[in-house]
């Protein structure tokens, strides 16, 4: 019997993927995905889980959106291609970062998340997909592409499993902090349900 991946900051990253402003225009929810993606990278960069990020064709479809800026490292590569491994540059920037566990977030779940989930699992790394922090213009794409992805072997988590399986316990000593930046984002998720 398999054992199911554990996600261990030491063996992880994030991969923010095309979460640019052209793009997220067209996906429905797209201030919650990024309020999300953003959750997510603050939390990691409390527990030392780096991140990339890549961008689709920036000059026509624009830079990765602003509030996500910060979070990211400023070189975001360019890419004409769906699968972020088609670029060299992605390549070389996973393998400089020694890691076997990527969580992938961003747009479109079934184009650039999907064909780069293929291919980073064609690359026996783990992948692990938050499907709170992905996002297609229509929920059936979404959808199945999410259940292809579980198909093929990614694992289905959410931001917040993400977190806390990288924090391991409330003996970690960045604990506190990822208890408070958890308690923020809820109160802002329930804020922006009920306005």
């Amino acid at each position: 019997m398999m054992t199911a991946p554990t996600l261990r900051p030491t063996r992880s990253m994030v991969l923010v993927v095309d979460m640019q402003e052209r793009l997220l225009a067209a996906i429905p929810e797209g201030p919650a995905l990024t309020a999300q993606v953003g959750f997510l990278l603050r939390a990691a960069a409390v527990l030392g889980v780096p991140c990339l990020a890549t961008e689709q064709y920036p000059q026509g479809l624009g830079a990765t959106v602003a509030p996500l800026l910060p979070l990211v490292p400023p070189e975001r590569p360019a890419k004409l291609a769906f699968s972020c491994l088609a670029v060299p540059q992605v390549r070389q920037l996973l393998r400089a970062q020694a890691r076997d566990q990527v969580v992938l977030v961003g747009i479109e779940a079934h184009v650039c998340v999907l064909q780069t989930a293929l291919a980073l699992l064609d690359d026996s790394v783990q992948v692990f997909v938050a499907v709170d922090a992905v996002g297609s213009r229509f929920g059936i794409d979404r959808d199945t592409a999410l259940a292809r992805l579980e198909r093929a072997g990614a694992v289905p988590t959410t931001c917040e499993t993400c977190i806390f399986e990288w924090l391991g316990g409330a003996d970690h000593p960045e604990f506190r902090t990822i208890s408070r930046l958890v308690r923020e984002h809820a109160a802002t998720r329930s804020a922006s349900r009920t306005s």
